[in-house]
């Protein structure tokens, strides 16, 4: 088996239970319960109708406008997966478009990511099978290789496992390890619950925003008062 051209197993993923958790949260409640340090870069955009982004990463890398790998990808797709594939970032050939997006729905996945292009945007726009990239091209792709699949990628800095989990919504992407699920999900949902009760103190008129003077008085601002 060489390195560079290679289709391994997933030996992994985050359970439905999981998924189902942190479907409900925003991403940026999880984002802050990660310390605000984890992220795939603000590129990549969801470009399907709406809706939000939840499964266990199959994990592919391409070369930049080369597809052949990910063809492989949708044909060992589980129900429920997301397929992640980093190709580079490049917007010269589009990874996906219509026809593949068909295949994937048929078999289950429940989104898709590319760090590169896709095309019938028209048709990705009009449908909610959650596709997020980092742009568009009507150019096509090639289909020579090589690639790898279910290997660690990296998109802007951000690790991605096999298995691990991605979400997604209208602020973007973020990955949360497979062995870090149980901890960051209470982290998020207790952000979640103290913003839910900040909303309805703002909306009645009590909020308390005292620590904004702490907080400078600390820094040694002047002038505050």
């Amino acid at each position: 088996m060489s390195a560079g051209f290679r289709v391994l197993p997933r030996k992994r993923k985050v359970g439905e239970d999981v998924v189902a958790g942190f479907a409900r949260l925003p991403v940026a409640n999880v984002s802050d319960s990660m310390s605000r340090l984890t992220a795939a870069g603000a590129r990549l955009r969801p470009m399907h109708q709406g809706g939000g982004l939840a499964g266990p990463a199959l994990t592919v890398k391409a070369p930049p406008g080369d597809n052949l790998m990910v063809h492989k990808a949708i044909a060992l797709a589980e129900p429920g997966d997301i397929i992640v594939v980093d190709a580079g970032g490049d917007l010269t050939n589009a990874i996906i478009g219509e026809m593949m997006l068909m295949q994937m729905a048929k078999r289950g996945v429940a989104g898709v990511v590319i760090n590169g292009a896709i095309r019938d945007a028209g048709h990705i726009r009009g449908q909610e099978l959650p596709v997020f990239a980092a742009g568009v091209t009507h150019r096509g792709p090639y289909k020579n290789g090589p690639g790898e699949i279910n290997v660690p990628i990296a998109i802007d800095g951000m690790v991605i496992e096999p298995g691990d989990l991605i979400i997604g919504d209208d602020d973007g992407l973020l990955c949360v390890p497979f062995d870090q699920t149980g901890a960051v999900f209470k982290a998020a949902t207790a952000k979640f619950e103290a913003e839910q009760k900040q909303i309805v103190n703002i909306e009645a008129g009590t909020h308390d925003a005292s620590w904004v003077d702490r907080q400078l008085r600390e820094l040694k601002c002047e002038n505050i008062d």
